[in-house]
């Protein structure tokens, strides 16, 4: 290898390699957001404490496996970024969790009150077939106990994942579902195979293994207000930019 490359780009490269990878928009637009972040924050006076940078280190460390302070140092170096630098990262990650909390937390528990039927969830078995007849046939032969769910799913289903584990599709929240598939599944009984439904993906033979009353979990909540937030910077930064081209 040449000895004369240079182990590090310079700014300018850096900015050249972003255009050329199309990459240049998303990270300047990520950089205007933590701005508007900065300033809202400070407009309603929400600080992050020194005390909760240290948390936050501190949950990184150990998930890291990063124990003594040595090792830290030494990952830090590897990324090419100081202590300093890693703190403010960690401060500006704080200070956008506080704000959105601050802005749509209980925005979130009203859409959830409202909505609250959205978030049941089912646990599904599904078989897919693009034959009407042979959903059918196969039905059937389910319910007549000539053949079991899980072996018709292995014979007959040609999506790998569902295939390999017995036709099982996963946990869905009702509003992830289509609406045929959603009206047939939140009304049957545990363990019944319901009849074909006919979607734009073909025929779905369906098992409920188990039905979830809708709950405002810590990981919806988070999905919740993320998406709120998101919206909220978009249109934050759109009025940005008209303002600029008055």
């Amino acid at each position: 290898m040449d000895a004369r490359i240079a182990a590090f780009p310079e700014p300018d490269e850096i900015v050249k390699f972003l255009k050329k990878n199309v990459r240049y928009k998303e990270v300047c637009q990520q950089i205007v957001y933590q701005r508007i972040v900065d300033k809202v924050a400070r407009d309603r006076g929400i600080v992050v404490t020194s005390q909760e940078i240290q948390y936050e280190a501190d949950q990184f460390r150990r998930q890291a496996q990063l124990e003594r302070a040595a090792d830290a140092l030494a990952w830090l170096a590897k990324q090419q970024i100081t202590p300093d630098d890693w703190e403010s990262g960690i401060c500006d990650r704080v200070l956008i969790q506080k704000l959105m909390k601050t802005l749509f937390d209980q925005d979130v528990e009203q859409h959830f009150a409202e909505h609250r039927s959205d978030f049941d969830q089912v646990s599904l078995y599904q078989i897919i077939f693009s034959n009407e007849r042979l959903a059918q046939e196969v039905f059937y032969q389910i319910k007549s106990s000539k053949i079991s769910f899980y072996e018709a799913a292995y014979l007959y289903d040609v999506d790998e994942q569902r295939h390999i584990h017995g036709g099982y599709a996963g946990l869905f929240y009702r509003r992830m579902l289509q609406p045929e598939i959603a009206a047939s599944v939140f009304d049957q009984a545990i363990g019944q195979v319901l009849t074909p439904v006919a979607t734009d993906q073909g025929y779905h033979v369906l098992m409920v293994e188990k039905l979830l009353p809708a709950k405002l979990t810590p990981e919806l909540r988070q999905e919740l207000l993320q998406k709120r937030f998101q919206n909220w910077l978009e249109k934050t930064l759109n009025c940005v930019l008209q303002s600029q081209e008055l």
